[in-house]
């Protein structure tokens, strides 16, 4: 098959590298404005070839891996593909995606979500192993075509992947506690340290703890916006939550209630008995 990818950074680049690794790809056709992803995706060999929008429409498949609001942008110039051609999206939110998808090409679009990431970005950020053994989210595929749904599942399968299914709106609830919220906290942390008085003092104490909570504050706030604002209602309410819990731990500190305190810890290490 040939393959058409819509953004070459470290998700479209990592599926690039993937796709030849595991033999899935006679080419791999690559698109992206970014003038420096461009350069660095030749010279690293993910893609075979830069091509325009028009070229990309005509490859067996086409992978949209750019931020999701970028993904519903690039739907309408995609309405006229062949019916035999598949598209799957990588993008971190599904509902409103879906509900974007034009109907001349609803069976067409495979709506998935793999769950990797680092919080690095860019061409030189891809490596084949990113997609081993991690789980990828397809959602809504009653509303696809039959030859699309294999293909996906073929896809996944040969790189590796666990092959999940689920709604779109059930997709975005879960996700935003697994990862959406999780990056919304590390982004708070790191803002908290920043609006100390001597924030370069107190890192120089920054040990494994730290270092690990604060490093997806690393990631792009240009894609991280997009996600936040897509998965607004669920970010807002896990939010809300989160807040419940750190007032209740505030309140046991100011009540040196510790017999409590040691109880809600312990509340929060049975989460790795069922990771």
């Amino acid at each position: 098959m040939t393959f058409g990818i819509v953004g070459l950074g470290l998700m479209g680049g990592s599926f690039a590298k993937s796709l030849k690794h595991n033999g899935l790809s006679r080419t791999v056709y690559g698109f992206d404005h970014n003038k420096r992803h461009q350069e660095e995706a030749i010279k690293l060999g993910l893609v075979d070839e830069l091509v325009n929008i028009e070229t990309i429409k005509i490859c067996d498949v086409i992978i949209l891996a750019i931020p999701v609001d970028g993904i519903i942008s690039i739907m309408t110039d995609l309405e006229d593909i062949s019916i035999n051609t598949t598209i799957i999206d990588l993008g971190s939110t599904k509902e409103d995606i879906v509900k974007n998808i034009p109907n001349t090409i609803r069976k067409n679009f495979i709506a998935a979500h793999p769950m990797t990431g680092t919080e690095k970005n860019g061409p030189k950020a891809a490596f084949d192993s990113l997609y081993i053994d991690k789980i990828v989210v397809l959602c809504d595929l009653e509303d696809n075509g039959e030859l699309h749904i294999k293909r996906a599942r073929n896809i996944f399968e040969n790189m590796k992947m666990k092959i999940i299914y689920m709604g779109s709106k059930e997709h975005d609830i879960h996700a935003c506690y697994m990862s959406h919220l999780p990056h919304a906290i590390s982004y708070a942390l790191a803002n908290t340290v920043m609006d100390h008085e001597t924030p370069r003092e107190i890192i120089t104490l920054a040990a494994g703890g730290f270092r690990d909570m604060s490093r997806i504050a690393k990631s792009s706030p240009h894609m991280w916006k997009d996600i936040f604002r897509q998965n607004r209602s669920n970010l807002l309410e896990s939010i809300e939550i989160f807040e419940d819990n750190m007032t209740r731990m505030k309140q046991m500190l100011k009540d040196e209630d510790y017999d409590g305190l040691s109880k809600w810890m312990k509340k929060a290490n049975s989460l790795h008995d069922i990771l």
